[in-house]
């Protein structure tokens, strides 16, 4: 299938294709759609941004057609708000010439609006799953008219803690229904997870599980600690001509705040933006649509909504930190090099996480090229405590290959507790007694 036309799209799907630009369908497109227009459960790999969100739902509005009743007849689960209101845009675009309703509901909003949304009657959901459960169990959405359900990111959801809530819903829905669960990546425990979801599922790989695109050139600094990452943050900024549209992904919440502090000292606050979990949700679509109408050259964001920012030609990713949760690294610098246009990855790694992107390049089966830090660069010295820290990381890594090591710290410990047993005696004699007494 090389051509939209090989579906036998109707012919207002057709026109909505036309009006976005799609040319020709992408690798996991061209693999799925025609298992799941001929209903089969689907079992889809393939990295972000190379048409997934397309690949199920055109299928799902062939099957749906036109406005009919007032359940939903398709649900599709996402795990943040984020990826749900990017996937509800896409279904806008393409029903533009149909008169399907469609509704996306998340938490961090009002839920009497969304009910009042269901309550109007709707054909397709899209869904974060505890908002989900929430509008279920004050019996305000009915799903016994549901024929499909997608599972979209599910790795991610499993990350999240959502398999409660998941398994809660498979207990309510109709059990003759189509399957589709979608992710980049496929560890073991998704594997599972597609066993206890999918009916004979067909598996379609557009690529490699955690595999990177192509089109994304990759490099690693080696910088010694989180000043002279900032530093060399801050030097790289500088060059707009280069660094024209950025995003720079943190671990955590903390750690974004900060750099949004100074980065927006350094480069002005009406050039940045932040979005974590912690930011409201006006406040997080209000710094998307400013990053995605390239009102704004950088955007510093935490793992939790790496995955719900699709936005075009982002010329970098720099990883601030590395990821512990390997898979996240992917599905960070994913967000650049999007839709075969060229992008650049640039992680900082400290002493500390190495370990983390050997795992990372293991799992990528790549060695990402190590490039020196610009001359520019101002270098810090490390910090005692910060020095400690990464000490005590590195040995944790070496004790979690190898059980029985003892480590540095270990020693040191050792050797702290023998000087106090031999100063102890020493202040219960008299001689020291006495000399405490004449200084007092």
């Amino acid at each position: 299938m090389t051509n939209f036309l090989d579906f036998k799209f109707n012919k207002q799907i057709l026109s909505a294709i036309e009006d976005l630009g799609y040319q020709t369908p992408t690798e996991i497109q061209q693999k799925a759609i025609p298992l799941a227009m001929a209903g089969h459960d689907l079992f889809g790999i393939a990295q972000t941004g190379t048409g997934k969100t397309a690949a199920y739902m055109l299928p799902i509005l062939m099957k749906t057609k036109f406005a009919q009743g007032v359940n939903p007849r398709a649900l599709i689960l996402a795990p943040t708000r984020e990826l749900a209101i990017q996937i509800g845009e896409a279904i806008t675009e393409l029903t533009k010439y149909t008169d399907l309703r469609h509704t996306v509901i998340y938490g961090g909003s009002a839920i009497k609006f969304q009910i009042e949304d269901i309550r109007k009657g709707i054909d397709i959901l899209v869904a974060t799953p505890g908002r989900l459960m929430d509008i279920y169990f004050r019996e305000e959405l009915i799903l016994k008219d549901l024929k499909t359900l997608v599972l979209d990111e599910a790795d991610r959801m499993m990350d999240m803690g959502f398999m409660p809530q998941i398994r809660n819903l498979l207990e309510i829905i109709p059990k003759k229904r189509q399957n589709m669960l979608f992710s980049a990546t496929m560890p073991e425990r998704i594997i599972k997870l597609s066993e206890e979801f999918l009916e004979f599922p067909m598996h379609v790989e557009a690529s490699p599980q955690a595999t990177t695109a192509q089109t994304i050139a990759q490099i690693i600094y080696e910088v010694p600690n989180a000043r002279t990452k900032i530093s060399l943050l801050e030097h790289l900024l500088q060059d707009e001509a280069v660094f024209t549209k950025v995003i720079v992904f943190t671990r955590t919440k903390t750690s974004a705040n900060n750099v949004f502090k100074y980065i927006s000292r350094k480069i002005g606050e009406d050039k940045v933006r932040v979005i974590h979990a912690n930011k409201d949700q006006n406040a997080r679509i209000n710094a998307m649509d400013a990053f995605r109408n390239e009102n704004i050259p950088v955007l510093i964001a935490t793992d939790v909504v790496a995955r719900g920012i699709d936005v075009s030609m982002v010329s970098h990713v720099i990883n601030l930190d590395v990821p512990v949760i390997y898979e996240e690294y992917v599905h960070r610098i994913g967000r650049t090099g999007r839709a075969g246009n060229a992008g650049l990855a640039i992680t900082f790694v400290n002493e500390a996480e190495v370990y983390h992107i050997q795992k990372i390049e293991k799992i990528i089966k790549m060695t990402i090229p190590r490039q020196k830090m610009p001359a520019e660069t101002i270098l810090f010295e490390t910090e005692f405590e910060e020095k400690q820290t990464m000490l005590m990381e590195i040995d944790r890594q070496h004790k979690k290959e190898d059980p029985t090591f003892q480590g540095a710290f270990h020693e040191k410990k050792n050797v702290i507790v023998a000087k106090k047993r031999i100063k102890a005696p020493l202040k219960n004699s008299k001689k020291f007694k006495q000399t405490t007494k004449r200084k007092k």
